[in-house]
């Protein structure tokens, strides 16, 4: 039982390139044979064309792609998820946000557009499988992919959140985001709006201009920072002593604000008329 006095939140995270090193497509994509570059070019062409919800692309070519559809076996993403690269930590991450922080429980769970297998294979034994919401398909009996049923993609990962906050009822000021690609501005947005709490873990522009914090890191644990210093309100001094508790030394913490500009040549027309002012 959770004890009554916890404030409770919901901690919920993508999967590709969060909480791993390289997106399963590439390493789904190595394992039956098709170039890396014929996957990015296929998917990189969708996404610009907004075939599908952003982060979907793989998924599309799962179901749509000859290439994809006749080669990819449900087998092959449980082998994925054995071969795709973790961060350091996850399952340390897990207890901690269940247990580990003094007057605080976070429920943690995984949203992504990954088909679910990948998912429950690579974080078997840490993450609960009934935590894991990621694209399902349905099969036919060869073990091809015949159908979709849910693609936590875009908005999709949106429909998620909320029915885990009524389910968990909690208030959104109580959801803690995180995640790394434009599949997760759509619910960053929908919860900061809401007063929640959002994470960028990587450079990339179209997040870090939404997310509240950005973290890079190639440990799990370091969202645990903005998390203490944010939300618990811990000063630096009792985050550093607390992650040394776990064994795990800060042993860089540099904050910088980063502007993002893009310019261009002014035309001779701009440049005549500023002149004359």
């Amino acid at each position: 039982m959770i004890d009554p006095t916890l404030k409770e939140f919901i901690f919920a995270s993508d999967f590709d390139q969060t909480l791993t090193f390289n997106d399963s497509g590439y390493v789904l994509a190595e394992l039956v044979g098709i170039p890396t570059d014929e996957f990015e070019r296929k998917a990189t062409g969708m996404a610009r064309l907004n075939l599908v919800q952003q982060g979907a692309e793989l998924a599309y070519l799962l179901l749509h792609d000859p290439e994809f559809k006749g080669r990819v076996r449900k087998e092959h993403l449980y082998e994925v998820g054995k071969r795709i690269r973790l961060k350091e930590n996850i399952a340390l991450l897990y207890q901690i946000l269940a247990s580990g922080i003094p007057g605080y429980h976070f429920d943690f769970y995984v949203l992504s557009a990954a088909p679910s297998e990948v998912i429950h294979s690579a974080l078997e034994g840490i993450v609960p499988q009934d935590h894991i919401f990621g694209t399902e398909f349905l099969y036919k009996h060869s073990g091809e992919i015949d159908t979709i049923v849910r693609a936590t993609a875009g908005y999709g990962k949106v429909f998620v959140l909320d029915q885990l906050q009524n389910r968990a009822q909690i208030g959104p000021d109580h959801i803690v985001y995180t995640g790394d690609g434009s599949s997760d501005v759509h619910v960053m947005l929908h919860t900061n709006i809401r007063d929640g709490y959002t994470i960028a873990v990587s450079e990339a522009r179209h997040v870090t201009q939404v997310a509240k914090r950005t973290i890079l890191s190639t440990n799990a644990l370091a969202v645990l920072a903005p998390i203490l210093e944010d939300i618990a309100l811990w000063p630096r001094t009792r985050i550093r002593a607390f992650f040394e508790s776990y064994g795990v030394m800060i042993q860089e913490w540099d904050r910088v604000r980063t502007d993002w500009l893009t310019l261009r040549a002014a035309t001779p027309e701009a440049v005549e008329a500023a002149g004359a002012k």
